[in-house]
Order: structure tokens, then C-alpha cells, then sequence
């Protein structure tokens, strides 16, 4: 299938979860990353989730990686340029939701993307070969192009993989993981 065809059936599957159904989900998916090889590592980047898409949950996420003593990083988008700004999340860090309904940190500590050991990346659907397809707007592909080569890209999905994505491009940056609520893939 094509991005724009994976975008519309995606979103449409999305939006006939429940509340109780994306918690749920999100749980499994906390409790299938705790079997990644990852725990050594220290600076993790996390996406807070637009709930008005219905995207993964990361709060539980959120909540084992403070418990293990993890370096957690957030980011704020700017539109205009496309990029992303990365910062630590502390007790202090305010976080406001954006024209968008992006949950972002005000302000804070930034964190430059080459510190940043795993990623763990927002995603609509990907494939078995660990292509991803996202809302389309390339924040992601550029933010992880800027990322040391050895930082691991875990997608975190509600789905299962598509068989292949046909429009991939060159810029794609491809996913090491994608955890689903049934388990994890390794590319």
C-alpha cells in the first residue's frame, strides 16, 4: 500500500479505539519494551501523545524509565522549519499543548539529538522490513538523520506491520524495533 492509503486506513482504525482499548494497548506495549535490550543505555527520547489521535500512551513509559533512573527527553516543534528542539524532562518542566494538540515542554535544559541513545518513535503504520509511515510532515526522518548512527529507533504501534510500504524514500529512516502490544519486531 501507498503512505497515503496506510494514513487514511490507520488513522480510521485508530479512531475506532476506545479509551479503555488505547490504555490497554499502551500497557502491553510498556510491558513488551521492558524486554528490550535497551536498559543499558541512558538518554531516552519519548513522544507525549496527541489523545485526540489516539496515539500510544506513553505515560507508562514514561513511568518505567523514571524508575530505572533514565534520562528522558521531549521535543518541541516548530513548523516553519520542521525541526525539533529536544529537551530533559525534570519536576520543572512545564508542558503546554501546541496549536496542534502537541503536548510540548515550555521551555528547559536542551539535549542535543546526538546524546540521545533510543528513540522511541510515533508512528501510524510500518512494514516488516521496518519502514514507518507518520503523519507525513518528515519531523521524525530529520530528527532521527541527525541522531549518531548507533541511536536505536523503536516504533511503538497499536497495529500489526503491513506487509510493505511502497513509497519509501531515500530520507526514510528505518526502525531497529516496533513494539506492539503482541510483541516486538527486530529489523
Amino acid at each position: 500500500m501507498l503512505k497515503k492509503e496506510l494514513r487514511q486506513k490507520y488513522k480510521a482504525l485508530r479512531k475506532e479505539l476506545t479509551e479503555i482499548e488505547v490504555e490497554e494497548k499502551s500497557l502491553a506495549i510498556a510491558n513488551e519494551i521492558l524486554k528490550l535490550p535497551i536498559w543499558n543505555k541512558t538518554y531516552f527520547h519519548v513522544f507525549l501523545p496527541i489523545e485526540e489521535q489516539k496515539e500510544v500512551n506513553t505515560e507508562f513509559i514514561l513511568h518505567l524509565l523514571s524508575g530505572k533512573d533514565k534520562e528522558i527527553v521531549i521535543s518541541k516543534s516548530d513548523f516553519a522549519t520542521r525541526e525539533m528542539t529536544h529537551f530533559l524532562l525534570t519536576d520543572n518542566t512545564r508542558i503546554q499543548k501546541n496549536e496542534y494538540n502537541i503536548p510540548e515542554p515550555v521551555d528547559g535544559l536542551e539535549v542535543p539529538a546526538i546524546k540521545i541513545d533510543v528513540v522511541l518513535v510515533p508512528l501510524l503504520a510500518f512494514d516488516k522490513k521496518g519502514n514507518r509511515v507518520g503523519y507525513g510532515k518528515g519531523f521524525y526522518d530529520k530528527f532521527l538523520s541527525q541522531c549518531k548512527p548507533e541511536t536505536l529507533k523503536i516504533g511503538l504501534s497499536f497495529f500489526e506491520p503491513e506487509e510493505m510500504i511502497e513509497d519509501v524514500f531515500e530520507n526514510d529512516v528505518l526502525l531497529d524495533y516496533c513494539v506492539c502490544p503482541s510483541g516486538i519486531y527486530e529489523f
